[in-house]
């Protein structure tokens, strides 16, 4: 999945107290003129030498943290930064600047080589755009370890490169630092994602330990999507993983519940009638979820994934009277009302832009069902067309 990271373009003046040649060591004014000469290894050599000899050298660490960014060592640039605050706040300004500097820089550079990494159809070179971008944005952490901005990107890019595990840590921390909606939503997809694949394994293993791995991932899922709803009760894709999850967790009735409570709480919510319809239909209690979804589609006509599966409903609705009325050996044209039903909710997301070929199949069926064949036959063209 690909994302769009947030581009921060910060232009910042770094003056570095190179220029005055107050009553300084015989190391720090060499390390002055080599900062200045551009040469960091000179520098870098004096200022150590200077640390070494007074180790209370509040700029000395100053500097020798600025050489250290300046080479890209960021973990010891931060050190001697901290060592540096740790002796005075003579230079915390100093220090501030130069932390924003090397921080911006790095953050940008992250989006460009993000950017090249979408933007790139080779496979290979994909992949090393996104691993550059991870470094930067990695590095750009160290530096500024409260900066949601920079946990939001370095997620992106390692779901992007398609490593969902490693997005987790990162998004865990923008949930932390600022209740991120892009955390909750992605964080619980990851999760939710995991439960899916290993309920997958399952199913061709038959290793317990696999569908035990399936259910904690979709409680992982669960507990991090209630907790986002609470801050973002309307979200629709954060309530269609969550409900999602709850089915996969085996907890429907639970899902029920705490969803008819929103409906309860909010019922002009569109997204919480969509969602408790969709729990509803997956326990077979038709004629409620049938209710959830005409009050979606009365909330907002427009509702493309209601009016599917309000269609769905019917569909459902009719099988399910048919199968009963085969068991009891009864002959009974009433499953067809349902299909009847269906029909005009089907045509109506066959025209609009979500459909799909699996739209148009299940259309071609309804038609088919209710004797409908020139109809059917069309909606089964338009599906195989779809799927070329």
């Amino acid at each position: 999945m690909h994302k769009s990271p947030l581009f921060i373009s910060l232009l910042i003046l770094l003056v570095i107290s190179v220029i005055g040649f107050q009553c300084s060591s015989t190391e720090i004014t060499s390390a002055k003129l080599y900062i200045q000469q551009k040469n960091l290894d000179k520098a870098m050599e004096s200022l150590q030498k200077e640390v070494t000899k007074n180790p209370n050298s509040d700029e000395g660490y100053y500097l020798l943290g600025y050489v250290y960014g300046e080479k890209e060592k960021y973990k010891d640039a931060m050190d001697a930064f901290n060592k540096s605050l740790s002796i005075s706040n003579k230079y915390a300004k100093n220090i501030g600047e130069s932390r924003k500097f090397f921080w911006a820089n790095l953050f940008n550079k992250g989006v460009a080589f993000y950017q090249k990494g979408i933007n790139t159809t080779n496979v290979d070179s994909s992949k090393m755009y996104f691993e550059k971008s991870i470094v930067n944005f990695e590095n750009a952490v160290e530096i500024e370890p409260d900066s949601a901005d920079t946990y939001k990107n370095l997620a992106f890019v390692y779901m992007s490169a398609g490593d969902n595990d490693k997005a987790i840590s990162p998004l865990k921390k923008l949930i932390e630092l600022e209740k991120a909606l892009d955390g909750y939503r992605y964080l619980g997809e990851i999760y939710y994602t995991k439960g899916s694949i290993s309920r997958n394994d399952y199913e061709v293993t038959k290793n317990p330990q696999d569908s035990i791995n399936s259910v904690n991932h979709y409680l992982d899922a669960i507990k991090v999507l209630e907790e986002g709803r609470k801050f973002y009760p309307g979200d629709s894709e954060l309530l269609v993983v969550l409900s999602n999850s709850y089915i996969g967790a085996n907890k429907i009735d639970v899902a029920i519940d705490a969803f008819k409570t929103g409906v309860e709480q909010e019922p002009e919510n569109k997204y919480y009638r969509y969602n408790y319809g969709v729990l509803l239909l997956g326990s077979e209690n038709y004629e409620e979820a049938e209710k959830q979804f005409k009050k979606a589609i009365e909330i907002d006509p427009e509702y493309s994934n209601a009016v599917y599966n309000l269609a769905v409903t019917y569909v459902r609705w009719g099988t399910a009277l048919n199968k009963i009325a085969e068991e009891k050996q009864i002959q009974s044209d009433e499953y067809k009302e349902k299909y009847r039903l269906a029909l005009p909710y089907l045509e109506k997301v066959a025209q609009s832009k979500e459909a799909d070929a699996g739209t148009w199949e299940l259309l071609g069926k309804v038609y088919t069902i209710l004797g409908m064949q020139d109809d059917a036959n069309n909606a089964f063209q338009k599906a195989d067309e779809l799927r070329k």
